[in-house]
């Protein structure tokens, strides 16, 4: 029984290696088949754009993500020769619309949304249901810009020129009015964090625009808004609003004279917003390594990262792997912050 054994054991070895042929056959077979949707992937990421590229910007023309995603169209353009970059518009519902449009078109490189901090961090936490899936539905591209936020109010209703001022003066009126862009914006959870840190229950105004927010602030109506550092610079330097502080770590370059909030003595104020180009999931790897590439060379070439920080913006242009760590860090941090106020949007 064990000299049979052996050869048996031994005519495995050949039996073995006689399949290996076969097994190569087949695998060749295989690999021919998938030859041209390799070789047609390799070429779509090499030609890739040969049409023009589709931005959606969730808000409305003149705004913090539609100037940021114009700068960004310019500069993707010139690279990419006759491909042209368009900005669609979709405003309404905090972004929503434009992302539930975004998350549903097709993985192809081709349409592309410019996200920002309420609609893929936020969202999640205040919506019981939303019409998308941060996590499922969009690949990261690129974070391109952070924006800080400047506390505004108008001079000729509001007679404090920095927070401390402006923290007594509400404590005399009937209540502390700030208006919003947005219910569920950075800007309105904003309004809740300064409120925790001044010892104020804010009462939160939400405005369909900035035009209707900023059109409150000049009658009177509210009292302050917290908005970006490019929406508020031109008012700002023309005099017509005043800036009582800002919400970054450290000042901002548009505003250098304007201090943090921070240093006006609130240590534990801080808070700002971001944007960055998503993409529908599903999209081809190689198509979202070029859109990286190309996007943090756009961002940050020097005529690129001038326009920006021109606007108001400080200049990131990240790997993809580090915004997505953005968008999930910031969908806990920003959780909590809706957690404690009990908001729901729907």
């Amino acid at each position: 029984m064990k000299t049979t054994a052996k050869p048996t054991s031994f005519i495995a070895k050949p039996t073995s290696f006689i399949a290996t042929p076969r097994r190569a056959l087949l695998a060749a077979a295989l690999l021919a088949g998938l030859a041209p949707w390799a070789g047609a992937q390799a070429q779509g990421a090499a030609t890739y754009p040969n049409k023009p590229v589709r931005i959606i910007v969730g808000f409305p023309a003149g705004t913090g993500p539609d100037i940021v995603a114009r700068l960004l169209a310019q500069k993707l353009s010139e690279g990419w020769g006759n491909a042209g970059v368009i900005v669609d518009n979709k405003p309404g519902a905090g972004g929503l619309i434009a992302a539930s449009e975004a998350a549903r078109a097709a993985p192809d490189g081709y349409t592309l949304m410019l996200g920002e901090t309420g609609q893929l961090s936020i969202a999640p936490s205040s919506y019981n249901k939303l019409p998308y899936d941060p996590a499922k539905d969009f690949t990261a591209v690129s974070q391109v810009v952070t924006s800080d936020f400047v506390l505004l109010v108008n001079p000729q209703k509001v007679p404090a020129r920095n927070v401390k001022e402006f923290v007594d003066w509400t404590k005399q009126q009937k209540g502390l009015f700030l208006a919003t862009f947005g219910a569920g914006t950075p800007g309105h959870f904003g309004a809740f964090m300064f409120g925790d840190a001044v010892k104020l229950k804010p009462e939160p105004v939400h405005y369909k625009n900035t035009a209707d927010a900023l059109g409150g602030l000049f009658s009177g109506d509210v009292q302050g808004v917290f908005a970006s550092v490019g929406l508020a610079a031109p008012n700002v330097k023309a005099g017509k609003l005043a800036a009582l502080g800002t919400t970054g770590a450290t000042r901002t370059n548009t505003l250098p004279d304007v201090p943090t909030i921070k240093e006006q003595g609130y240590a534990n104020l801080e808070f700002s917003s971001w944007f960055g180009i998503v993409a529908p999931a599903k999209t081809p790897p190689e198509i979202i390594a070029k859109l990286n590439a190309d996007i943090v060379k756009a961002v940050q070439s020097p005529e690129g990262k001038a326009k920006m920080e021109e606007a108001g913006f400080r200049v990131t242009g990240t790997s993809q792997q580090d915004f997505a760590r953005t968008i999930a860090a910031d969908t806990v941090t920003w959780g909590k912050a809706v957690a404690a106020t009990g908001f729901k949007a729907d």
